[in-house]
């Protein structure tokens, strides 16, 4: 796989410094055991670090909770058997020390880190890797209805309910500090798809304790459980509050690692850009993320560092085919000649957004240059619309309020230029806003009435299944889309090694895609940061693995 380095571009003042880049693309590690600890200990944590969220967590269980702000979370309470190298892109040692792949891809063996133990003392071992994926296998029909968030299907295809269609087949502890994972047939980004904050793992005794399955607690409108409250890890920072839109974290005295600068992490949810732009300039945080244009001129007058991110998401306008009228492509492929994608970028997303015409960013392998694309053209989506025979249904067009995604900086300025683009050529919209917090993405990821959406996807490792698999591997109530030729080459596709031929076949992916419209990929988003003086050095990477003690700041 071709490397690609990521861009960390920190401007302060007017200023722009290139600062060293990370790499976005990943491939086949060759770990070996990180070396003994220091001869000196390193200082005890101090410092308090405030940092600006755009919306509070949707849930602490990572299982079962995908937005950003609960993975940004969750990302600091617990780890995965791997991680990612910040300097390369490519699986790193965790709770791993090291691994070996047999059985043509389809048996991993990992040697597990010891002397580790859960932040509630109980040990760290394969028997709790083992409860962790056989509890990801065995998530109920039921509960994923009620925890829309859940990656494991994505990832692996299917649940024990379906064993015959799932690519997990076993978890086998082979001893205290070794444990075997067998899948039912190759699948190459595996290594990279257990770095998702979804595979974290947890204490089995806090799973069950907190009856990690049972929804029967409810926190700002989300239903999670008694464990999704009070996560335990083996990570370097343990839940100390949750009090409505604000977490607190502490760092955890047990760590096996290092500990960095941190001892307390604020993190305050400000669910409009101008209020978490003033709270930075008066001092209340130390960052924040998911900078808009119209803060970006403000933040560099006042001497602000922002630091951007390299593209690794996807905005797209959803169409969900279950309604009745979007069945006919005529009428999927007028919206996509309707909307004006160089007007939404010019005046909604932070300069360099690339327009989209599919929904695999472009330094990854299997994007394809080549994807067709209808353009913009107003003419002929009226032209269209007639050759539908599209008669006035109305659309009902859902969006969400008070948030901001790092694909989606201003949600509601972009529905209203959306929905003008649309009325000028024809269709009938009716707008249908719903608070983030509120269960928006429950709504439109769901089936249900939903016509038309705006939303996005964050890519979480460095691989094209990660885009076009979640999205489109399977019909969903998101979409309601149904190509079972698609289905079958992205399936195959995810077992293919890296190379000519796993990239052509995600080309054709991508041609299909496109050509039949069940979405539109509208901009391939910047998104940014913006930091105090106090910040040296932030961990900013394009798949937000942005671990807090990695965080530098001033003495």
């Amino acid at each position: 796989m071709p490397s690609s380095t990521s861009r960390r571009t920190v401007i302060k003042a007017g200023a722009v410094i290139m600062a060293l880049g990370l790499t976005s693309c990943t491939g086949m590690p060759s770990p070996s055991p990180t070396s003994g600890p220091p001869s000196s200990p390193p200082a005890e944590p101090a410092a308090t670090f405030n940092f600006g969220t755009a919306a509070q967590p949707l849930g602490l269980d990572p299982a079962l909770s995908n937005d950003v702000e609960s993975q940004r979370i969750t990302r600091q309470i617990l780890e995965g058997l791997v991680g990612v190298d910040q300097t390369t892109g490519k699986p790193t040692p965790l709770l791993a020390t090291e691994w070996n792949e047999s059985n043509e891809g389809r048996t991993y063996t990992f040697k597990l880190r010891t002397g580790v133990t859960f932040q509630d003392g109980t040990p760290f071992n394969a028997d709790a890797v083992c409860t962790n994926f056989n509890r990801w296998f065995a998530f109920s029909p039921e509960l994923r209805k009620q925890a829309p968030g859940s990656s494991f299907k994505g990832v692996f295809k299917a649940h024990s309910d379906e064993p015959g269609l799932s690519i997990f087949k076993s978890c086998t502890a082979l001893g205290a500090d070794s444990v075997q994972i067998d899948l039912t047939q190759r699948f190459t980004a595996f290594l990279q798809a257990l770095t998702l904050p979804a595979f974290a793992i947890a204490s089995p005794a806090a799973l069950a304790s907190g009856k990690a399955d049972v929804l029967d607690q409810n926190r700002g409108g989300q239903a999670m459980s008694a464990f999704a409250t009070n996560p335990v890890g083996t990570g370097p920072f343990t839940l100390a509050a949750w009090d409505g839109d604000n977490v607190t974290l502490s760092s955890n005295k047990a760590y096996w690692g290092d500990r960095g600068q941190i001892a307390t992490i604020n993190f305050l949810a400000y669910n409009h850009p101008q209020i978490r732009l003033q709270a930075l300039l008066d001092g209340k945080i130390d960052g924040y993320d998911a900078v808009t244009v119209g803060n970006f001129d403000q933040l560099v007058k006042r001497g602000k560092q922002i630091v951007q991110r390299d593209p690794f998401s996807v905005m797209y306008v959803g169409m969900n085919q279950d309604v009745p009228v979007l069945q006919n492509q005529k009428i999927r492929q007028a919206v996509e000649l309707a909307i004006d994608k160089e007007t939404l970028i010019r005046k909604f997303f932070i300069d360099n957004t690339a327009k989209a015409t599919q929904f695999v960013p472009p330094k990854i392998s299997g994007f394809n240059n080549d994807a067709p694309a209808l353009g913009h053209d107003p003419a002929k989506a009226k032209d269209y619309l007639k050759e539908g025979g599209y008669a006035g249904e109305e659309l009902k067009f859902y969006y969400p309020l008070n948030v901001t995604r790092p694909y989606l900086p201003t949600p509601e300025k972009v529905y209203a230029e959306l929905s003008r683009q649309l009325t000028a050529v024809g269709f009938n919209i009716r707008p249908v806003p719903v608070d983030w917090s509120d269960g928006y993405l429950q709504k439109v990821q769901s089936t249900g009435d939903h016509a038309l959406h705006i939303l996005g996807w964050n890519g979480s490792y460095s691989d094209a299944d990660n885009f076009v698999g979640p999205l489109f591997g399977e019909k969903n109530g998101e979409f309601g889309y149904q190509d079972p030729q698609v289905f079958s080459k992205i399936n195959r596709a995810r077992g293919l090694p890296d190379g000519k031929e796993r990239d052509e076949l995600y080309h054709t992916i991508n041609t299909q895609i496109a050509a039949t419209v069940p979405a539109v990929p509208v901009a391939f988003p910047i998104s940014a940061l913006a930091l105090s003086d106090r910040v040296l050095s932030y961990p900013a990477s394009p798949v937000l693995n942005e671990v807090f003690t990695k965080v530098q700041l001033k003495p």
